[in-house]
């Protein structure tokens, strides 16, 4: 299944809980704020305990992905999953077959993120931020205290210092929009390459380069 054509910036579904974010007529800038309708009161609050993962999908722009994704969600009983190299264009949110996806990209079909909750989550959802086209924070209203998830897609550790500077800066701008006592969840894409030992049942013995070595010999 093919994305929904957007015929302008503000052309998106508008919830009961939150407006899309404003971006500049070329979607070059991203405004770390939400505009709440007055209806932002009337989110419902969740108190059941929440299914949550993250996922790098490569792209959003083939067909049919989109429907695989949904169709995984459901199969493993996903409440939340966050996205990864989403690589579609601009920021705004769009509702499919039950689901609603929350995303924020860049003037070009390349890197991109994105959240995609079920039909009762999406009726708690008090806001969300696009910050760039590889950090978007969305708020959640819970009980008895709300919930904050940042999807990030970092860059790798040979971009230049102004990419590298701009992830972090915009990662911290999306928690200074977080309060203390709510909790928070970073996850995504970072980007990170482990070294060769095992630590636990968390990190094995199979790094990149190991796994490389192993392709070249």
């Amino acid at each position: 299944m093919s994305r929904p054509k957007i015929k302008s910036k503000n052309d998106v579904k508008e919830g009961s809980c939150f407006k899309s974010i404003p971006v500049s007529s070329r979607r070059e800038s991203y405004v770390p704020q939400v505009t709440p309708d007055r209806h932002q009161a009337t989110a419902r609050k969740l108190k059941d305990k929440l299914n949550i993962a993250t996922w790098n999908i490569r792209t959003l722009l083939q067909k049919g992905k989109l429907e695989n994704i949904k169709q995984e969600m459901e199969r493993m009983k996903l409440n939340i999953l966050g996205l990864s190299e989403v690589r579609w264009k601009g920021a705004g949110k769009i509702t499919s077959g039950g689901h609603e996806i929350i995303y924020s990209g860049g003037n070009e079909s390349e890197k991109g993120v994105g959240i995609i909750v079920d039909q009762t989550v999406s009726k708690a959802i008090k806001g969300y931020w696009a910050l760039s086209d590889r950090v978007l924070l969305v708020k959640i209203a819970g009980k008895p205290v709300d919930l904050n998830i940042i999807q990030v897609y970092a860059p790798t550790a040979n971009s230049n210092d102004e990419n590298l500077d701009k992830f972090y800066n915009d990662l911290d701008t999306a928690k200074t929009q977080c309060k203390s006592q709510d909790p928070l969840i970073i996850m995504g894409d970072f980007n990170a390459k482990v070294g060769t030992e095992k630590v636990d049942d968390i990190v094995g013995n199979m790094d990149w380069a190991s796994e490389m070595s192993e392709v070249r010999s």
